[in-house]
């Protein structure tokens, strides 16, 4: 049953927000209402069925007009009067609708890591091309227009700050400040496909120069350990290199932060005895800077590079061994549902990215096949 009672600017201000959306309609003004969002986001709406159907149209933020001026604005657009047609509030400034509306109900709740990201798409990007526009001049073209000259130097990243943009223009859409999201349909640019993993011999080679590294610079032993980690694990760059010992557990890694939030990662033998040679020092980390302790190493390995150069490799990333490991499960026989935990991954169709055979693989499973039906034909 509709929700009404008589609106007042006090009674408006203590209406609570809930887990769905929901509207309280005024009992003065038949089809004027306010509508409460769950983040607390609260405006005065209009029902305009001048044209013979019912539609909804936004007036402004309860905070930004009071309830008698949202009477008078209602009774305007249901009369058709001469200013029914104007805009019934300000559009807002992409930068100010970032940083009041975007940021309290959206960007406040990601992870620390897609904050720092978002933060330097906004200012890198996003705010020196749309920020003195208002969202609502922000067109197709002009999104368009930007994604094409940023996608000609980095396509990747203009493909993930497309996201950020999609996402604030979502919200400006749900808020009533445009119609449409000018992001939608912007088509992405074509992703390195994942099929790339590394074969016996390269995995061979790869530990060969490891050692051959370290046995040339002792000083190497940390990076080669990370990288050798990565390879039995399967784990991410970020989680091992920021990975602390109080999250070191027996036989486990009970990570407080990965991508898809805290997860267990269960260790082979030889992945416990990598983390159990590692020096105790005064350092929460258990790979730390060589520079300061107190930090987690740089982004970068410069002994990936020097490795990868040697063993014959180079066209392989360092997220290649993540994707290594996922295969060669999948070889042994492991389901999918098991390298998914395996892998951290919540869909086992984010999964099925990495789950790669090889040639040799497929052409034995062939032969097994093959014979299986011979054998039914033979019987």
């Amino acid at each position: 049953m509709p929700r009404k009672m008589r609106l007042s600017d006090r009674n408006v201000m203590r209406l609570r927000a809930e887990e769905s959306e929901y509207t309280v309609w005024d009992t003065k003004v038949p089809g004027l209402g306010v509508r409460i969002r769950p983040s607390g986001h609260r405006a005065f709406i209009c029902l305009d069925s001048r044209d013979g159907s019912s539609r909804r149209r936004t007036l402004a933020r309860a905070t930004l007009m009071t309830v008698d001026e949202a009477r008078i604005r209602c009774l305007d657009i249901q009369s058709g009067g001469p200013d029914a047609r104007k805009p019934t509030t300000t559009v807002p400034l992409f930068r100010d609708f970032v940083a009041a509306v975007w940021k309290s109900e959206c960007y406040e709740r990601q992870k620390p890591t897609s904050r720092r990201h978002a933060d330097y798409m906004l200012a890198s990007q996003l705010m020196p091309t749309f920020g003195n526009l208002t969202l609502d001049r922000i067109d197709r073209r002009s999104v368009s227009l930007w994604f094409d000259r940023y996608s000609e130097t980095a396509p990747g990243g203009a493909n993930r700050t497309l996201d950020v943009l999609r996402q604030i223009m979502n919200h400006a859409r749900v808020h009533g400040h445009v119609e449409v999201n000018p992001a939608s349909g912007i088509r992405r640019n074509p992703g390195r496909k994942l099929n790339r993993f590394l074969s016996r011999a390269e995995i061979r080679r790869l530990h060969d120069e490891l050692d051959r590294c370290v046995a040339e610079e002792p000083s190497r032993a940390r990076q080669a350990d990370i990288i050798r980690l990565l390879s039995c694990t399967g784990c991410r760059f970020s989680e091992i290199r920021t990975l602390q010992w109080k999250e070191v557990g027996d036989g486990t890694l009970d990570l407080t932060d990965s991508k898809t939030g805290p997860r267990t990662v269960y260790l082979s033998s030889t992945a416990r005895e990598i983390i159990n040679r590692q020096p105790r020092i005064d350092s929460p980390y258990v790979f730390p800077s060589p520079t300061a302790p107190s930090r987690p190493p740089c982004r970068n390995l410069p002994l990936w590079d020097i490795v990868r150069r040697r063993a014959g490799i180079e066209d392989i990333r360092l997220h290649d061994l993540r994707h290594t490991f996922a295969s060669y499960a999948v070889m042994q026989g492991v389901p999918l549902p098991t390298v998914a935990r395996l892998l951290g991954h919540r869909q086992v169709s984010m999964t099925m990215r990495y789950a790669h055979v090889s040639d040799r693989d497929i052409e034995e499973a062939a032969e097994r096949v093959g014979r299986a039906i011979v054998s039914v034909f033979e019987s």
